[in-house]
């Protein structure tokens, strides 16, 4: 018997690229020198040949006014098609005193830039 696994509610959603997507924030992992979002797009980005890709760039800055530089990240297509998961990373490492991060992120597609903003309670449990 397979006991179901509790699904978390998203930090936060927000519509993104013209209001055609929605963005969810599905998580905070704070590492020794950097931190990932991680975050879902639904419906699923471009992920095709033949079809142009989406690119995320993070910018954030926290209430004690560090910035933090967008480090890369990954994504893609589930298998079934219905969204987009993905992840950035940020360094440095969130400042333990943050609570609030400010975060824009700007899409890159066919030379266009598509941004959005957030603020993200990032206090320790």
């Amino acid at each position: 018997m397979e006991i179901p696994v509790p699904v978390r509610p998203p930090l936060l959603t927000l519509p993104i690229l013209e209001g055609r997507h929605e963005l969810a924030i599905t998580g905070l992992r704070r590492e020794e020198e950097s931190f990932t979002l991680h975050y879902r797009i639904t419906p699923a980005l471009p992920d095709r040949e033949g079809e142009t890709l989406v690119l995320p760039i993070l910018e954030a800055e926290d209430d004690l006014g560090n910035e933090y530089d967008d480090r890369g990240g990954a994504y893609g297509t589930r298998p079934d098609g219905t969204c987009t998961d993905g992840s950035l990373t940020g360094r440095p490492h969130l400042h333990p005193d943050a609570g609030t991060l400010h975060i824009r992120i700007t899409w890159l597609r066919s030379g266009e830039e598509a941004s959005c903003g957030m603020t993200l309670d990032v206090r320790s449990p």
